[in-house]
Parts: C-alpha cells; structure tokens; sequence
C-alpha cells in the first residue's frame, strides 16, 4: 500500500486505550506488582485460563498432571513463547512440519536450532491432509520416539487467517490432521493469533478444543485485538511443557512485564468476559470492514492481471501475479520506488532463494484509500512488468 502515513487501527479504540491509562493510574495492585519478582500475575493466569474454557473448553482442563492437564503462562507476545516451546522441543537434526508457505518469524526461529524443515502443502483452506499424510508416510508410525529413525516431533500451523496466505482450516480438515498426529506421536504447534478476527460469527473449532490427549501447544497474542507495544501473549499446553516454558523465561527474560500484565488485566477484570467479546466484536468489524474494502480495490485494479482467494479470517490478502514468475526484484526494488509496500511471496518460502509469483498485502493498516491507490499503482507496475518480459 502506498508508503507513508500509515494508519493505526488501535485509533479505532481510543476510548479503550484511554481506559488503559486511566487505570495504570488509579490501580492500587499496580505499584505492588510492578516491583514484585514474579514469573506471572496469578488473577490474569486464573482469567485467561476462564477465557480458555469458555472458547474451547479443553477435554485436558480435568487430567491429571502427568497425563497432560492444561496449563498457560504468559509470553512476552506470543512469539517468545512459540520461539521458547521450538526450543524446549527442537534438537539439531529433527524434522519439523509446517505450513508452506509459512511466517517468516517461525522460519527465523526455527533455522538456528539445526532442524529439517519441511513444508506441508496448502491451499486456500490451509494445510491439505492428504499431502500430510503422503509426507508421513515416509515413516512408521511405530518408529515414533524412536530418535534414530528420525520421525517427525511436531507439526506446526496457524489455523486462522494464516500469514501470509490467509488460509483457514475447515473443522473436518482439522479432525484429519489431530487423527494423524495421533497416529505418528506429533505435538501440534497450534499458533493461533488471528483467532478473534473470524470474520464468521461463530469462532472455528480449535485444535485445543479437540486435543484429548495432552500433545497439542496453543498460541495466543493480545497484539491484534488490544495492544501490540504492550507485548502479552500466552501459551496453553499440557502441564509438564508449560512448566518448562515457565522454567526458560525465568532464567531467560524473567517474566513478562509485571506493568504490561496488571494492565491487561485491570482492563479485562472491568470489561469482564462478555464486555471483552463486545470489544472483540467491534475489532473483527473493523478488520472485515477492511478486508472488502481491500477486495473490491483488488477486483478494480487487479482483474486479469491477478488471481486471489477471500480471507474469512486474519488481515492478509495473498495474490498471485500471473505473468510475472518471481516477484522479488518487481517488489523490494521496483514497487517501493513507487511508493507500494507489500512483500514478495519468497519471504515465506522456507528457503527465500526460491521464487514465487504470489505478493502478500496487509489490510491492517492503511485507509481505504490507500489500498486503492496501491492497487492502482501496483496495476500499472504489473502491467510494465510483463511488457518488459515479453
């Protein structure tokens, strides 16, 4: 979208950002806690934990410990705790699973630790189960935990509005998926920010909802649906994983803000449950207001010349460009001389050398105007492309 000017969607609350501030001033438990040396603030554990339930209501919320009871901890945004559970699980040599093409934060986290990685294909409804299969068959289910054998440890995905596709996963796709995690002993990384941007009315099925026994990590964040500079994410997973997430932050960052925790939590004690769902509703409005605006600017500049598949979720549009094979140099170089800010689709290649013919434009942070004067822009860019190369 055209640079500059950039607009931030929190604007849209600043009523809610003003409560905020109103509250880290009044709080009483503020001060106390800001000094206080403690992993976690026990009241937002206990409030999210309530959210949890209430929005997935996880079969492992009444096992035991060691069969895997769920437990949550607070990240400093959902990326420390994803990058501490890669960590805690990932060895040099294992071969992990994910969505390809994928966010290219996974990619970064995942590459220093030594592992394979490897690409599940897509479509625009996410992972597709069938190549998930043919890729696990290249091993025996009854070679799992067997380290020399290689077996695949976890599969990682993000189930809503995946970034860059947009990509949702169908509740049937996903009961595929847990049957064949169950099947070869995968833990099932489920990173899952985009959850309260659903632009259906009713929230999908989650694999947490469905993990019955203990191997599924979930991923929230606050970044999209609050505050991203506040930095609060959580993960929810079976005890025994979580206690060791807790474990690395403490000899590691510590905790997470005790001033970031206490705001959170003050603003979600004063909504309450059905005041912060009241606030998620006027956030997904918000999103899906942009989301049609970016499409009907798609579908007046781009026919023809591109192809692309609605988003029911998230806030990215991926587009492939049709005559135009690799789009990198067209983007880093050519787009941003005229002002057009997307990314090229090899940024979530897990290999960025190869090429793609897909650009991923956001719907977060520009106006309606904007997008369409980038579309407008990128029109014109596309068509000097494909005259260059014929």
């Amino acid at each position: 979208m055209p640079a500059g000017q950039l607009r931030e969607p929190a604007r849209e609350a600043q009523a809610q950002r003003h409560e905020l501030c109103t509250l880290s001033q009044r709080s009483e438990c503020c001060q106390k806690r800001i000094s206080h040396k403690s992993t976690e603030v026990p009241e937002l554990i206990t409030w999210l934990k309530d959210l949890q339930k209430k929005l997935h209501n996880p079969p492992t919320m009444t096992y035991s410990p060691d069969k895997g009871k769920m437990e949550l901890c607070v990240t400093s945004g959902s990326q420390e705790g994803l990058s501490k559970v890669f960590e805690m699980l990932v060895s040099p040599g294992d071969n992990v699973l994910l969505d390809a093409p994928t966010y290219s934060g996974t990619i970064a986290a995942l590459k220093p630790l030594g592992c394979n990685l490897i690409g599940v294909p897509t479509d625009q409804h996410g992972i597709v189960p069938q190549a998930l299969k043919d890729i696990l068959s290249k091993w025996s289910p009854e070679d799992s935990g067997k380290p020399e054998k290689k077996n695949p440890k976890l599969l990682y995905t993000i189930p809503n509005g995946g970034n860059p596709t947009g990509a949702s996963l169908s509740t049937e796709r996903k009961i595929e998926i847990y049957q064949l995690a169950q099947q070869y002993d995968l833990i099932i990384i489920e990173d899952d920010p985009y959850y309260f941007l659903q632009f259906n009315k009713e929230f999908a099925p989650s694999f947490l909802s469905m993990d019955i026994d203990g191997r599924v990590i979930r991923a929230d964040s606050m970044s999209k649906i609050l505050s991203s500079g506040l930095r609060i994410g959580y993960v929810t997973g079976p005890k025994p994983l979580i206690d060791r997430v807790i474990l690395h932050m403490q000899v590691s960052t510590m905790h997470t803000s005790a001033f970031s925790q206490i705001l959170i939590l003050e603003l979600l004690s004063k909504w309450g449950v059905e005041g912060f769902m009241e606030h998620i509703e006027g956030v997904k409005k918000f999103y899906q207001t942009q989301r049609d605006a970016l499409l009907a600017s798609a579908e007046k500049w781009l026919t023809g010349l591109a192809e692309w598949h609605s988003p029911s979720a998230g806030m990215f549009l991926w587009i492939r460009i049709k005559d135009v094979p690799d789009t990198h140099k067209m983007i880093m170089q050519k787009a941003i001389s005229k002002e057009i800010l997307l990314v090229p689709g090899s940024a979530f290649n897990l290999n960025s050398a190869d090429s793609s013919s897909y650009v991923r434009a956001s719907f977060s942070l520009s106006s309606p105007e904007q997008m369409d004067e980038g579309f407008k822009r990128l029109a014109s860019l596309i068509v000097e492309e494909t005259k260059a190369r014929s």
